[in-house]
């Protein structure tokens, strides 16, 4: 408002419908206050276009700038952004339609009634709390709905998509058809079987693409997966006929392949999935309605839908090092995953990656045992030991 602009106020309200209402409300931005699927001492800003999309890097960057180091990054002459005055100052509209229409958007997508089905909702105590029981049994669905008591404090707390347990035991011991749990602002989703098994992103794109291309609905035969996805998947995808793409992690390279090349699913691991005939970004309710959708065309239960991918176990250490990329250029170092990926050839891989905020190089291998990935991880540390750049393997 100081700036001048005028704030349209969602109330508490999910990422995906801030993105929702400034792709169709013909907004300049929207901003989204959210500690994602952290507790909420970790509450942050994510800024998306008016297109709905996330922030691109270079934005991100002029916005850094000037918070490091005054207006000059933005081109101006002065310390500090120019304020309003007067008449000139913005105005606060309170915006509660615009999450309503959202939920009418949601409800508009189911192609078929949930009557005489029976669905858990695992709400993280987040911001999918309300919207989440309002679309489910506008459906007809009957819900059994958990950690939908948020009181500012306890978002995320042992619950949702991140804790996903207290979800498991839901479904077992109601005997639901299915159990969904979403994290604190509502981008990812994960599933619970009505036998109690989990369905991770993988799991949940491998459904959805075998879906569509079935039916002539996946452009390409081609999903589009970060470099964290399972090698079980691959192996499902690739003995199903659907090509995949692999990007850097986070949905915004998800996005941002699919957007180039045309292709309408892609996702990660975590539960961040985008269809993007529906949606710019990930939004865990989405992809509840569209796996409700797969299971009712089929006639098929979630369990039988996911029979056909095998999670390959999956063995991750994070090392601190003196050096991410000094690290990851290391003759030694290099050697050794060449060793590896000759020794586990098509049964398996192992993949380094730096992270965003640490000194730290995250190890990790896939393979047909815990014993395999366990021994090809520490073969690559054992590497950086010698090579003197390791600090330490964190616990």
């Amino acid at each position: 408002n100081a700036g001048g602009a005028d704030a349209y106020l969602l109330q508490v309200t999910t990422t995906p419908s801030v993105c929702f209402e400034a792709a169709r409300g013909e907004f300049d931005c929207g901003v989204m206050i959210s500690a994602s699927h952290n507790p909420f001492t970790d509450n942050g800003i994510k800024l998306v276009n008016g297109d709905g999309e996330k922030i691109d890097d270079r934005t991100i960057q002029v916005i850094e700038d000037y918070l490091d180091g005054g207006a000059r990054a933005l081109g101006l002459d002065a310390d500090e952004l120019p304020l309003s005055h007067g008449a000139d100052i913005g105005q606060i509209v309170d915006y509660a339609a615009g999450r309503n229409r959202y939920v009418g958007y949601l409800i508009s997508l189911a192609a078929h009634s949930y009557r005489s089905l029976r669905i858990g909702l695992d709400c993280a105590n987040g911001s999918s709390w309300m919207i989440a029981k309002a679309v489910f049994e506008a459906l007809g669905a009957r819900t059994y709905i958990i950690n939908a008591d948020p009181d500012g404090l306890n978002i995320n707390l042992n619950a949702g998509s991140t804790h996903i347990e207290g979800l498991r035991r839901l479904v077992l011991s109601e005997h639901l058809d299915v159990g969904f749990a979403f994290d604190g602002d509502a981008d990812r989703c994960l599933a619970v079987d009505e036998r109690g098994q989990v369905l991770n992103g993988d799991k949940i794109m491998y459904i959805c693409a075998k879906y569509f291309k079935e039916r002539g609905q996946l452009p390409g035969d081609t999903v589009v997966t970060t470099v964290m996805s399972n090698f079980g998947l691959y192996k499902a995808l690739d003995k199903a006929g659907i090509r995949y793409e692999k990007t850097a992690v986070g949905d915004r390279y998800v996005y941002e392949n699919m957007k180039e090349n045309d292709f309408v699913l892609g996702g990660e691991q975590s539960g961040h999935i985008i269809f993007r005939k529906y949606a710019h970004t990930g939004d865990g309710l989405i992809t509840a309605l569209m796996l409700m959708q797969v299971m009712i065309d089929t006639q098929l239960p979630l369990s039988v839908l996911a029979s056909g991918v095998s999670m390959y176990p999956q063995v991750l250490k994070n090392v601190r090092v003196d050096d991410k990329d000094g690290t990851l250029a290391d003759a030694d170092v290099q050697a050794a995953v060449d060793e590896c990926t000759a020794d586990l050839g098509d049964s398996g891989r192992v993949l380094l990656r730096k992270s965003g905020t640490e000194p730290v190089l995250r190890v990790m291998a896939e393979a047909g045992s815990p014993e395999e990935c366990e021994k090809q991880v520490d073969h690559i540390i054992e590497a950086m030991e010698r090579s003197g750049h390791l600090i330490e393997v964190k616990k």
